[in-house]
């Protein structure tokens, strides 16, 4: 009966426990899964074309990123804006209402007091237009008088209590100025565009009757003075 075949038989164990290690180094180079092995051109080639690739992903990316951080800060400066300009306007707003409505309300009240001013105005200027001090006689002398004095008083204390709460009436009693009277136009002489020579000459034609007559009286006088000698 024939035995069964062992493949064991045909190698050589001593052999193969005596195997150059080099081979085996070199055989483990030559494997693609071995992850001491140096890298091929090909596979170089390749990580460069990918890191290439992720430096370009990445500077999209960092566009990108710049792009919405710059649209961030847009949106973030206009809404500082908005606040900042709705903080503004409605403080403006409302103090401008409060100030339009404290005047509203002063020119109302003026209004009213006007009125009422006016109608106090008429009534105390009817009752002092209605004294009519030629109507007195010596009997209601006194009495008319009194009357007249008391009317005209209670006039007075109606017109320093309109002064006091209308101003438009403080500056109605303004005294008129006065109009200046014009300053005399001065005398000019008519020897001032003459000169000295003409002068001269007008002095002599003035004087030599003068200086005539003089001389005769002196002539005269020597006359008599030397008769009497």
């Amino acid at each position: 009966m024939a035995t069964e075949y062992d493949a064991t038989e045909f190698i050589d164990t001593d052999f193969q426990a005596h195997k150059s290690p080099f081979a085996a180094s070199a055989a483990a180079s030559d494997d693609p899964l071995n992850p001491l092995r140096a890298p091929t051109r090909e596979e170089v080639d390749r990580k460069v074309v990918e890191a290439q690739q992720k430096l370009a992903e990445l500077k999209r990316a960092q566009d990108e990123l710049e792009r919405e951080r710059s649209a961030l800060e847009e949106l973030r400066r206009r809404q500082t804006e908005f606040q900042t300009g709705r903080q503004e306007i409605v403080h403006n707003l409302t103090r401008g209402l409060g100030l339009l409505e404290e005047a509203e309300f002063n020119t109302l009240r003026d209004a009213q007091t006007m009125a009422k001013t006016i109608t106090d105005f008429r009534d105390a200027l009817e009752k002092v237009q209605a004294v009519h001090d030629e109507t007195w006689t010596k009997e209601n002398f006194s009495v008319e008088l009194t009357r007249a004095l008391t009317v005209v008083e209670n006039a007075r204390m109606e017109w320093n209590a309109a002064r006091l709460k209308l101003p438009v009436l403080a500056g109605e009693l303004k005294e008129i100025p006065k109009v200046e009277a014009a300053a005399p136009a001065p005398v000019v002489s008519p020897f001032a565009s003459m000169s000295f020579g003409e002068l001269c000459k007008f002095g002599l034609a003035m004087t030599w009757p003068l200086a005539l007559v003089a001389l005769l009286a002196l002539g005269v006088l020597v006359a008599v003075i030397a008769l009497r000698h």
